[in-house]
């Protein structure tokens, strides 16, 4: 089969990078296109995986930007497809949910974030995507038919214990304290992140001092430019050792959701604020039904402070938490095993999701 990605945030790279390579071993021809975001193209670049980036800059955080960023980027890829006659499109992006749509070529949209979320980017997608391929958890809004839920998260494709293993030596090579936790400081230029507020520099430094009195570290992860005061802190790595670094972290306290997740899905306790909190369910799940992570609306910084402080004062906060991703572990599937079932037997594998003796049953 010919199947092609393409990728807008290096999370959506991650979720199938495994995938890709299994494809690959067994004989099928893969395309793969991003746009600049983050580190993404740095991932892509260690995957040592054949890619063409359509969209080099970063574009301006506007609507209008989005809306002819959009245009542009559908252009540029409409060609490649053409020649390329893929058999399944995989993305998070709405240029392949309409491209496949004009095209007549199914599309897998894989997303982890509820309709009401991403609504402007679901309008783009929704009405013109085949399947929607999310957590069991999400919500899609009137498309519940194109919805194909599984039992994990998008980061259990890439931190599943079976595919992710900690290389100590590579947090060795960086020199960092014994103690360590790590600030995430989001850009948020992303299509959910219009109107989102993060963490103020009064609670950073509020943070930065409840965890020196703990006897921790902050070293902050930043997507953007931060203030030269703070620069000693800043965490300078090659974008692949990120999650060996934070796997290594005492605490995660971000406003980035993706982050959030990922050190829930290495039992590193994560405290995040953001205008999301308590607005998108995988979260919600991950906090309240297996408490690995804790989210504080913007205005809440002091409520954010008594938890880390609640934290840092239980006896062994590492072992309950690691403790706490053992249960969730137990109930989740290996989702990068199921996503090359998925995708290599796309569509039938969809009747296969909806029978309750099916794929999850057994898996």
């Amino acid at each position: 089969m010919k199947f092609a990605f393409y990728f807008g945030h290096p999370a959506q790279f991650l979720f199938v990078r495994k995938t890709i390579a299994n494809l690959i071993d067994e004989g099928h021809e893969v395309l793969i296109q991003i746009k600049k975001k983050d580190v993404l193209e740095e991932l892509l670049k260690a995957s040592a995986f054949e890619y063409i980036n359509i969209q080099p800059e970063e574009r301006k955080n506007s609507k209008l930007a989005a809306f002819t960023s959009l245009i542009k980027r559908n252009r540029k890829i409409l060609p490649a497809l053409r020649e390329f006659q893929p058999d399944l499109l995989i993305s998070s992006d709405a240029s392949y949910a309409q491209l496949g749509f004009f095209l007549r070529i199914p599309c897998v949209t894989i997303l982890e974030d509820d309709y009401h979320v991403i609504k402007k980017l679901a309008l783009l997608s929704y009405p013109f995507t085949s399947t929607i391929l999310c957590p069991e958890v999400c919500k899609v809004g009137r498309w519940g038919k194109k919805k194909v839920g599984y039992k994990g998260y998008m980061k259990l494709a890439y931190l599943h214990p079976t595919i992710f293993k900690l290389n100590i030596e590579i947090v060795k090579k960086y020199n960092l304290p014994e103690n360590y936790a790590i600030i995430r400081l989001a850009q948020l230029t992303a299509y959910h992140d219009d109107g989102i507020k993060g963490i103020s520099e009064d609670l950073l430094i509020s943070i930065i001092n409840k965890l020196k009195s703990k006897g921790i570290t902050t070293i902050i992860s930043a997507e953007g430019k931060i203030d030269e005061r703070y620069s000693s802190l800043l965490l300078n790595i090659e974008a692949s050792d990120m999650h060996n670094i934070l796997a290594e972290a005492k605490l995660l306290i971000s406003d980035s959701q993706s982050m959030s997740v990922e050190a829930s899905m290495l039992g590193v306790p994560a405290l995040r604020y953001s205008s999301f909190a308590g607005v998108i369910s995988v979260l919600e799940e991950l906090e309240h039904l297996y408490g690995l992570t804790y989210g504080f609306p913007i205005s809440q910084g002091e409520a954010l402070l008594d938890k880390l402080d609640s934290i840092l004062s239980m006896e062994n906060f590492e072992a309950e938490f690691k403790q706490r991703k053992q249960k969730m572990l137990s109930e989740k599937i290996n989702v990068s095993d199921f996503l090359f079932w998925f995708f290599t037997n796309y569509p039938k594998s969809i009747v296969e999701m909806k029978n309750p003796e099916g794929y999850q049953a057994n898996n």
